[in-house]
């Protein structure tokens, strides 16, 4: 844009129209020049043509761009006012003498001026006297200097004027900086942000408040550690908020780092509002966007004031992530009125009312989250859900390393990311998602892992921990929605899974051993079982929780109910205390899971051969006998125990709302989905359905051979569910997770095979029998005799009419396969018999041969892509398992019927006396002291900034980092290469200086050694002094 006085335009007259025209047309150039009008520039865009009443006469238009320049200065960008001043810096490229004037008029306004050096003119004029004067020296010569130089870069100037000028622009050097070609261009921000940094020339850092934001708007954190964080700004927390702002906003997450390392407190920056304006950064068609704006809607009466283009507040971020994940994550907000002191007990009400909240995490009760503030978590976790959810990677990863409840939020963030990433119609956002969430899996692994190698004990305690920020989630729950298989293949949870899974036994002790004390109880108190010792049960002793005792399916009891629990049959850790360790063996072996397990398993065989047995023998018309009455019964306990994980507490664990231990706070609707996500309860379903159904019409006269029927079937899904026990072995688990994957491939391949089956059957039978009208027989000729035809078995006496038995189907003789009478449907038709026999070579080359290969080649790739993580697979089922026995009960179908009448008659007791059940989800969780939880995560913390510390190391020692170290450091020698070399151009023109000076004065005294103004016989001249000795 620029400024030109009104009087010097040539062809003026073509820009004036009295009716308006836009845009003016103007023709630039054709004219003669006459050197007093000019054409304006086409370079331009726009122009301000200033009329101050002269013509043909320069300057006039200098006033009004000063006070232009100015008026900008004073103005912020953004709405209403609300960003940055805008900065305005006078580029000087060549120019007349014309142009000292006008940077004489900058400087006085205080505005920054950039002069390119090597443009020529009044630039390279200034920069050369800016260099002279930084350099040490007296001023006398500099005088003398400047001079010289003013004349010779303008020659038609008044000396004294320039001269003059150019000392009042001296006297603010500090407005001046020099840009020069050997920067480069990618140096050119930084300089002008230099420019405008030493302008302020000020040690108060409210000076610097533009200068540093606009470094955020560049993003470029080097010229802001260099020029506005050296230790000669006196920067406070408020000084910062704007630019963490702006950070924030524009996903700076080097600048988030340098300000709040530099003292900047969020507990004072983020407020509801800001928390607003941060959401309210969503793209407009983003998913984040429109979940938030689907929630608000969805509020209904809760927010009739919330239009739809509402900035999203803080409870529509609760919404949205009950939304994503259920009562996984506890709302991060609650209701706050101003001046109420009981607004933390109404917040609780109307959480288990189901009301709406608005305030942020840093306004709750102190009771309530008091270690998450102690912490400093409260900011931190606010700031962490919102990277997650706006996906900005590097600022969640930022955060993440600053909180605490390292391990929980890392897998919490896996899940929050993959959730989101299933919702993502954007394919480059989902994959952005899952590519950041296997970092924070990645990150999750190697923190356990380092917790792991430094303290067994306490890493174990990290994963039964329960985290409040995750809804009262464990670290194992979270790994286990957030499907984080990995997490599971580590040697810290399997350890701490063998450890759960013996219970109180010893993990080596062997399987025999086992099986014999389980069929012969008397040897439990022999040293054929070894039990741990007290001091080899830290983990145990030091949380004071019974997590292996839970027998009749009830689960540790509360430390407030030891009586209740010894009524039960389990001992807690006080009572065997004061018994002998050889009694106390007796509970420590019925209540492991790996008892249960096994208890569990000669049931179901036992139920298998009875099933078999009735089946095959006992299954008559006649009214059902003791075997089938018992097979009945049995079914009807395992009903039970598949009601009770239903609907009970152990299913329910990743449900609950994070406000109390029990279930029985969670919806119905959300235990039930977790239970039917099991693949393995859905099977149990199946077949109990199924049992129900063929008892059903077993005992319906007429049903008898449906019952039977369906029996039959239902004994195949029983004894596949076999599989389910073989997943606890090493070698056979991983295997069973390659069949169901190979199984995906199958249905793949069925597919594929129908098509062409079909194809063929329908094409065939029309050619062969085109008469016959008996679908029963067609429908098993299309399909039955092609499918069969693939495994090797091909009547060609039905197909080739050559190697047919010539059987009379007509009236007439010697007619046998063109017939005209009621027999003529079941006869081969003549015509066009060769194309069937051309067609099933050619059905067999491509099933046999094409589709059969294609099978095999897709479960050679399965099996390849699979069994380096069949592995993995199998320790996440295993976990599934164990946690599935460790809370189920002792006692095996059908004597597990004693274990639920049990829960029955304490769950009505508990119900009449209005106190809170144990429930089940206890299993894998405790409860920690404050002060143990503080220790723990101080602990976890420690370990974090090592293993954050060890990344940086490995970091800095790769190859990358070294080529990047070695690139900075051969530019900096460049740099130093071209000082060397303009010193030594500096040095040669003193030289030649000091040889033209000494040949002046060598003329000088030969001149005076001719003239006559020496007399004869003056003084001799002086000698060259030698070196000293």
């Amino acid at each position: 844009m620029g400024v030109a006085p009104w009087g010097v335009v040539r062809n003026r007259e073509a820009l004036t129209n009295p009716k308006g025209s836009f845009p003016a047309r103007y023709r630039w150039r054709g004219d003669p020049e006459d050197g007093v009008q000019f054409p304006l520039d086409y370079n331009y865009s726009a122009f301000f043509l200033v009329d101050d009443g002269t013509h043909r006469r320069f300057g006039g238009e200098n006033r009004f761009r000063l006070r232009f320049e100015s008026y900008i200065a004073q103005q912020k960008t953004g709405v209403g006012g609300t960003g940055i001043d805008i900065p305005v810096l006078l580029l000087l490229i060549d120019g007349d003498e014309k142009m000292l004037k006008r940077i004489e008029d900058a400087t006085q306004a205080q505005l920054p001026c950039l002069l390119v050096a090597g443009s020529g003119g009044a630039a390279d004029c200034l920069a050369e006297i800016l260099e002279d004067t930084l350099a040490p020296g007296s001023g006398g010569g500099r005088r003398g200097e400047a001079r010289d130089r003013i004349r010779r870069f303008f020659p038609k100037g008044d000396p004294e004027v320039l001269q003059a000028q150019v000392e009042r622009i001296m006297t603010r050097k500090e407005l001046l900086t020099v840009y020069s070609s050997e920067d480069g261009p990618e140096e050119f921000e930084t300089i002008v942000l230099r420019a405008l940094v030493k302008a302020c020339g000020s040690s108060e850092a409210s000076a610097y408040l533009d200068e540093l934001r606009l470094a955020v708007v560049w993003n470029r954190v080097d010229i802001a550690q260099s020029e506005l964080f050296r230790g000669d700004i006196q920067w406070r927390s408020v000084h910062l908020e704007a630019s963490l702002m702006d950070a924030l906003l524009n996903d700076r997450h080097e600048f988030v780092r340098l300000l709040i390392s530099h003292g900047l407190s969020l507990g004072h920056f983020l407020t509801p509002t800001r928390l607003a304006q941060l959401y309210s950064a969503a793209p407009p068609n983003s998913l984040i966007r429109s979940l938030l704006d689907h929630v608000s809607h969805g509020s209904g009466p809760k927010s009739p004031a919330l239009k739809p283009s509402a900035e999203p507040r803080p409870p529509d971020v609760e919404q949205l992530l009950l939304m994503l994940l259920g009562e996984m994550c506890a709302p991060r907000y609650h209701t706050w009125v101003a001046g109420d002191p009981h607004h933390d007990l109404g917040c609780r009400e109307r959480r288990h009312l189901g009301g709406e909240s608005t305030c942020l995490l840093s306004v709750r009760a102190a009771s309530e989250h008091m270690l998450d503030a102690v912490l400093g978590q409260t900011p931190w976790s606010d700031l962490f859900l919102w990277a997650l959810l706006l996906n900005r990677a590097q600022m969640a990863l930022y955060f993440w390393e600053i909180g605490s409840n390292a391990v929980a939020s890392a897998l919490g963030a896996c899940l929050l990311l993959r959730v989101l990433a299933r919702l993502e119609s954007e394919a480059e956002e989902a994959a952005r998602r899952k590519d950041l969430a296997a970092k924070f899996e990645g990150l999750g692994v190697d923190l356990f892992g380092e917790c792991y190698r430094n303290s067994e004990d306490r890493a174990a305690r990290l994963l039964l921990r329960r985290c409040p920020f995750w809804g009262d989630a464990t670290c194992f729950q979270l790994a286990m929605q957030a499907d984080a298989r990995a997490f599971f293949a580590q040697d810290g949870v399997q350890s701490l899974l063998t450890q759960k899974w013996w219970g109180e036994m010893d993990s080596t002790t062997p399987i025999w051993a086992l099986v014999l004390a389980f069929f012969c109880p008397p040897l439990i108190y022999t040293d054929l079982i070894t039990f741990r010792r007290p001091e080899e049960e830290p983990t145990q002793k030091d949380l004071a929780f019974d997590m292996d005792g839970g027998l009749n399916g009830e689960g540790p009891a509360r430390p407030a109910d030891p009586t209740e629990k010894i009524s039960l049959g389990v001992m807690s850790q006080s009572s065997r205390g004061r018994c002998s360790p050889r009694l106390s063996r007796w509970p420590q072996f019925w209540g492991a899971p790996v008892t249960a397990f096994m208890g569990n398993v000669f049931s179901y065989l036992l139920f298998l051969l009875l099933f078999a047995r009735v089946l095959l023998i006992d299954f008559q018309p006649t009214p059902p006998g003791a075997l089938e009455l018992l097979l009945y019964f049995w079914a009807f306990t395992l009903l039970c125990e598949e009601f009770r994980q239903g609907l009970g507490g152990d299913w329910g664990s990743l449900a609950t709302g994070g406000r109390g231990p029990g279930s029985s706070q969670a919806p119905l609707r959300h235990r039930l989905h977790l239970y039917l996500t099991d693949t393995w309860n859905q099977c149990d379903l199946v077949a109990l359905a199924c049992f129900l159904l063929g008892v059903g019409c077993r005992l319906i006269p007429g049903l008898y051979e449906l019952g039977r029927t369906v029996f039959c079937l239902d004994f195949m899904v029983f004894t596949l569910r076999l599989l389910h026990i073989f997943t606890v072995n090493k070698q056979l688990g991983p295997k069973i997770v390659i069949v169901n994957k190979m199984m995906k491939d199958v249905f793949f391949f069925l597919f594929f095979l129908g098509v062409w089956l079909v194809a063929y059957g329908v094409a065939t039978e029309g050619l062969l029998r085109p008469q016959d009208q008996d679908l029963p027989k067609i429908l098993r000729r299309v399909f039955y005799r092609p499918y069969l035809q693939i495994f090797g078995q091909i009547p060609q006496e039905d197909m080739d009419v050559a190697l047919m038995e010539h059987v009379n189907c007509s009236s007439e003789l010697g007619f046998w396969a063109r017939p005209s009478g009621p027999q003529a449907g079941s006869c081969v038709s003549l015509y066009a018999n060769w194309l069937v026999v051309l067609l099933l070579v050619i059905f067999l080359l491509v099933a046999n041969i094409v589709l059969v290969n294609l099978l095999i080649a897709m479960f050679s790739y399965t099996f390849g892509k699979v069994q380096g993580n069949s592995d993995l697979y199998w320790k996440a089922q295993r976990y599934s398992l164990i946690r599935e026995f460790h809370s189920r009960p002792v006692l095996a179908p059908p004597l597990i019927i004693i274990s639920h009448v049990c829960l029955l008659i304490r769950g009505l007791r508990n119900r009449r006396a209005r106190s809170p059940s144990s429930p089940g989800n206890q299993h894998f969780r405790v409860h920690l002291p404050k002060e143990t939880e503080r220790e723990l995560l101080t602990w976890e913390s420690v370990r974090k900034e090592n293993f954050l510390l060890a990344r940086a190391r490995d970091k800095r020692e790769s190859d990358s980092e070294r080529l990047k170290r070695t690139s900075q450091k051969v530019d900096t020698a460049l740099k130093q290469l071209r000082q060397i070399r303009e010193y030594e151009q500096r040095l040669k023109g003193l030289e030649q200086e000091v040889q033209h000076c000494s040949r002046v004065l060598g003329w000088v005294a030969e001149a005076l050694s001719r003239s006559a103004l020496l007399p004869p016989g003056g003084p001799p001249p002086p000698t060259h002094p030698g070196p000293k000795d």
